[in-house]
């Protein structure tokens, strides 16, 4: 946290007998378990003392309490809030919300998780335009746990305090005050006066203290309680069907409802428990911290540099992807030069970053006026003029070919400044080999964006053994400034992501090849698992044409340890390509969301068995032995990934994995899962498929670093020299 100061409260008495309790743990006053003792000792205090008639609690201008410690869930060996700091729901009653003097929460900036259910527990919350409530507690695996699940439906209506926490989307102010969670918005300067002013009137009888664990008037007839719950467990189930936490605080909000709210605060905490013990806790945990970790890299981020400026950024090409970073770069604010072969291209590429634009004024999530003017800050050329030697970084973005990607940098090299960064968006090619005719081989960096680059969360990172430091924190600055998750990696074929899920799709090749049906696969890496879609609905998006071209990557470079199937490349030969020719393993007669499978894929899938050879061995796999089949053989990859030091550290995989393919997000990323589920048994399993298909054992062989934490019993996330992320809030 910098320096100094311990997580605490100040406490100042005004003459007109109001106590401001500020919470002080910056930057964003996280409730350490320090924070809540001294916040105790301060309001015993101020409720102690006869000059002093009503409390104030504040924060920061930019964060009341952005919520717990985090990181206190890292320490708490079974989850949970960590412990030693007495019942905090007993205190927040006893000296917030049933205290003798009435408390009133003076809110800035951040009101989430802890922090809004402090000011809920308040007898009053007045807050700027700049506050922001919510309870976000679910992304975490876990439920709000100081009384939220029962004050929020008490002050908000069981609708909105359902749709809050379930959801996790923070109120804003406006929205706040609608809907009861506030009484005042006014200005920062105003801010503490109408607190005070507003317990002062509390005090004097003038406004009715609210209690909100007693409040009634907001919650429907209790017959109808059970109805709004069943409903919304149904919901629930629908569109998280592998998370058991939601339904715990749903039926801890219940429990309150209908038996009262101190009962409610009892099942709060039997359900906090419940889910803290949870994989998906430890899982989701993980996750946070992951994303949080890419920000720290050995060997760039520990050596003192400071970011370059960067103000205008050159896109070279304006198709799908070069358009998708061209909107990311103007949603950050920074200027843009699109750069094309020629003016109808040029002008279609415009069109397109328009066309993204249009998409958000038309959700409602920016005006006309502000699209207009993004949209002035793009210079479009099909020449390198004079606008490229203000670029401060290029993004090169063509198809994938080395001739042309060489003859660009030659040609960037020349136009643009000594000290502007080149990097290429090439997801299969070998970075130093694009370099090759520069004079400055090393100025070329991997910019990896995922289709769709203004939404997808990733970027990966690519530095060559002698890229320099300075670059790829510069690079590191850029994917944070456009709201990316900067993951740095190694060069090498497929880098980190795509190499990791090479086997993805050829396993499941192997398994319809084996007998198995590819529809069944689908649904249950999708629906059983718990991935967006599965590798045959994914070969369809991605297109057949691309999978047989990425594929021969690997073929070429990891010829030990492929499978070579027959039916994508039939696929090619019958022109069954996915979704953009309208048919691949499924068809899209009725849209990319009505996919139905494809019964010209029949005939061509057992023209495919016959040349395998592998006759019907996989046709009797259970549900569980598909998951291993596909995702230990991924497992293995990116175990491989973790001891060439390919990622920093193996956190960094689990988030990209999460980022890039989807990864459900409650399994940790790919690493920690496979530490859930153990390097023993996966390298054991592993084993098991060599032998059952030993035409193509060495898909199957267990890479040196699984076996060695297998026979070691050490977590695959120790990483090669067991160093271990070490992640503060």
């Amino acid at each position: 946290r910098g320096a100094a100061m311990a997580p605490g409260c100040a406490m100042t008495v005004g003459a007109g007998g109001v106590a401001v309790v500020e919470l002080r743990n910056p930057p964003v006053n996280a409730l350490h378990p320090d924070l809540l003792k001294d916040l105790a000792v301060k309001l015993q205090e101020a409720h102690g003392r006869p000059d002093v008639k009503a409390v104030v609690l504040t924060g920061n201008p930019k964060s009341f309490s952005a919520g717990f410690d985090i990181a206190q869930f890292q320490k708490s060996s079974g989850g949970g809030k960590g412990g030693g700091f007495g019942d905090v729901n007993l205190m927040f009653v006893k000296l917030l919300e049933d205290a003798p003097k009435p408390t009133v929460a003076a809110v800035s900036g951040v009101c989430l998780g802890g922090g809004c259910e402090v000011a809920m527990a308040c007898n009053a919350r007045v807050c700027t335009p700049s506050a922001k409530f919510g309870l976000p507690e679910l992304q975490l695996g876990i439920l709000p746990g100081f009384g939220g699940t029962q004050r929020l439906p008490r002050l908000v209506g069981l609708e909105h305090g359902i749709k809050m926490i379930l959801t996790s989307k923070p109120a804003k102010a406006a929205e706040a005050k609608k809907i009861g969670l506030v009484s005042q918005v006014v200005p920062p300067a105003e801010l503490l006066g109408a607190a005070s002013k507003l317990a002062l009137e509390i005090a004097a009888g003038e406004r009715k203290k609210e209690q909100a664990l007693q409040k009634k008037n907001k919650l429907p007839p209790k017959p109808m309680v059970p109805y709004a719950f069943h409903m919304a467990k149904e919901q629930t189930r629908a569109r998280a069907p592998h998370l058991e936490h939601p339904l715990l605080c749903l039926d801890a909000m219940m429990e309150g409802i209908q038996k009262g709210g101190l009962e409610g605060l009892k099942a709060e905490g039997a359900a906090f428990a419940k889910a803290a013990a949870l994989p998906q806790h430890k899982a989701l945990v993980n996750v946070f911290f992951a994303q949080r970790g890419t920000k720290k890299v050995k060997g760039i981020t520990d050596r003192g540099l400071k970011p370059s400026p960067l103000k205008t950024v050159a896109v070279i090409g304006g198709g799908l992807m070069g358009s998708g970073i061209a909107t990311a770069c103007l949603l950050a604010g920074l200027d843009v030069v699109l750069k094309e072969v020629n003016d109808k291209f040029l002008k279609a590429g415009v069109g397109r970053i328009a066309a993204n634009l249009e998409s958000r004024v038309r959700k409602g999530k920016m005006e006309q006026a502000k699209m207009d003017a993004l949209m002035s800050k793009v210079t479009a050329t099909v020449v390198y003029g004079p606008e490229f030697a203000r670029a401060d970084l290029v993004v090169e973005a063509v198809i994938e070919s080395l001739d042309l990607k060489r003859k660009i940098f030659q040609d960037l090299e020349r136009a643009c400044r000594p000290d502007c960064i080149l990097s290429t968006n090439t997801s299969t090619i070998d970075i130093t080999q694009i370099a090759q005719g520069m004079r400055q081989p090393e100025r070329i960096v991997g910019a990896h964006f995922f289709s769709p680059a203004h939404i997808m969360p990733l970027l990966e990172i690519v530095r060559a053994a002698n890229t320099p430091p300075q670059v790829v924190l510069d690079i590191m600055n850029f994917g944070s400034k456009i709201k990316k998750t900067p993951v740095v990696v190694g060069n090498c074929t497929g880098f980190a992501v795509n190499r990791v899920f090479f086997p993805y799709t050829m396993s499941a090749c192997l398994l319809i090849e084996a007998g198995l049906d590819p529809y069944r696969i689908d649904k249950v890496i999708k629906g059983g698992f718990g991935m967006p879609m599965g590798p045959f609905r994914l070969a369809d998006l991605v297109g057949m044409d691309i999978s047989l071209h990425v594929g021969a990557n690997f073929v070429r470079d990891f010829s030990e340890r492929v499978y070579i199937s027959q039916i994508i490349q039939k696929m090619n030969e019958g022109h069954l390509l996915g979704e953009k020719s309208g048919k691949g393993f499924y068809t899209f007669a009725k849209g990319r969301n009505r996919a139905e499978p494809n019964p010209e894929v029949g005939p061509l899938l057992e023209a495919s068995r016959r040349d395998s050879g592998l006759g019907a061995r996989a046709a009797d796999f259970s549900d569980q032995d598909i998951v291993d089949a596909i995702f230990f053989p991924v497992v293995n990859e990116g175990c491989r990934v973790v001891a060439e030091s390919i990622v920093d550290k193996p956190s960094d995989l689990d988030i990209a994995t999460v980022m890039s393919m989807g990864f459900p997000p409650y399994r940790g990323g790919l690493i920690h899962w496979a530490d859930h589920i153990t390097a023993a048994r996966i390298v054991q399993r592993l084993q098991q498929l060599e032998k059952l298909f030993p035409e193509c054992a060495g898909f199957f062989t267990p890479c040196a670093y699984l076996k060695d934490c297998a026979a070691s019993g050490a977590r695959l996330s120790r990483g090669v020299q067991g160093h271990q992320a070490v992640s503060a809030l």
